[in-house]
């Protein structure tokens, strides 16, 4: 295969939409320029109360961020001292770094197949567990777990241990048995969620997500972060994201994302993969010791992977001309 021009590539291995933002939001930036020499609200105080409005929970129970990641840093932090966070081995690649920045041991737990074993989680959790990170759906194999096992779960794991739900991905979920878990906190007020704008929303750049916490953790969390974050524009743009306009518009992109994935999905299986189920924006190949030739073959071919060398590649469903050019290549790997 021959190399491709970088701007030829097709960039797959992000987990973004492939949709710019929304004209609405869009807007909302280009107005915030112009206050540019000013400091954000450094509480994000018109974001908050209207994510509190939205999500029909009080003010005092929301954290505003730098995006999922940026929020679980904060959290993981704050939930000191105890020494060990339990997650899911096959999860987000960031966890282990977050959890050794902030001082803490990983415990991580061997997934079950493609899912969280849910069951040896609960087992792994001790007198020294500061904290449970439970990726739903996960990052990188897109399995989602259903209400019931993870209600099953959470009542095995001690109402004193914060248990994180990171529902970075949510928005792409078409399976009606996936659970909001912020239904789940109004019998284990342990629970903690988080979710971002980056994925669905197309705000990556801006860096703004959220967590719901019980309002006791909340200033703690809070004091980890760094001052005037997220900026002005990016609480300006999530603020508006919310309008019902735009909500609409958002629950129109995220079906044609799912339609693309089952497309990518079936197309992999015909060509002779094996391709799990995905409730996110992205699909998983365990193409195992095969994972680092694939990525490169990928990218002299013009598409861009997230390799976990030894494991697998994630793709994430891009435009249909991308995804196309993405089949085309995997079909040629038979």
């Amino acid at each position: 295969m021959t190399a491709v021009d970088a701007d030829r590539l097709h960039d797959l291995s992000m987990n973004e939409t492939p949709y710019p933002p929304l004209p609405a939001l869009r807007q909302v930036v280009a107005e915030g320029a112009a206050l540019l020499n000013r400091y954000p609200d450094r509480l994000a105080g018109a974001l908050t109360a209207g994510l509190a409005r939205h999500l029909g929970v009080a003010p005092e129970a929301v954290l505003v961020g730098p995006g999922s990641a940026g929020l679980l840093q904060h959290l993981v932090q704050s939930f000191g001292p105890a020494p060990e966070v339990v997650h899911a081995a096959l999860s987000f690649e960031g966890y282990p770094l977050i959890v050794a920045n902030a001082g803490a041991k990983s415990v991580p737990v061997p997934v079950d197949g493609y899912r969280h074993d849910l069951r040896a989680m609960a087992d792994a959790v001790t007198d020294a567990t500061r904290c449970v990170l439970i990726c739903n759906p996960n990052n990188p194999t897109g399995s989602a777990l259903g209400r019931a096992e993870l209600a099953e779960f959470l009542g095995r794991v001690p109402a004193d241990v914060p248990v994180v739900v990171d529902e970075a991905y949510r928005h792409f979920v078409t399976d009606p048995d996936f659970p909001d878990a912020l239904d789940l906190r109004r019998d284990h007020p342990n629970v903690c969620v988080v979710r971002t704008f980056s994925k669905a929303y197309g705000l990556a750049a801006l860096r703004v997500g959220y967590a719901v916490l019980p309002p006791d953790r909340v200033m703690a969390a809070r004091m980890t972060g760094m001052m005037f974050f997220p900026n002005s524009l990016g609480q300006a743009a999530a603020l508006r994201a919310l309008d019902p306009d735009v909500t609409e518009e958002l629950s129109r992109r995220c079906a044609d994302v799912a339609e693309q994935r089952a497309r990518l999905v079936a197309g992999l299986r015909d060509a002779g993969h094996t391709a799990p189920d995905s409730e996110a924006n992205f699909v998983w190949l365990p193409l195992g010791e095969d994972s680092a030739a694939f990525t490169a073959d990928a990218k002299a071919a013009g598409i861009l992977v997230a390799c976990l060398d030894g494991r697998g590649v994630r793709v994430t469903v891009g435009t249909a001309e991308a995804n196309d050019r993405f089949l085309a290549f995997a079909r040629s790997r038979r």
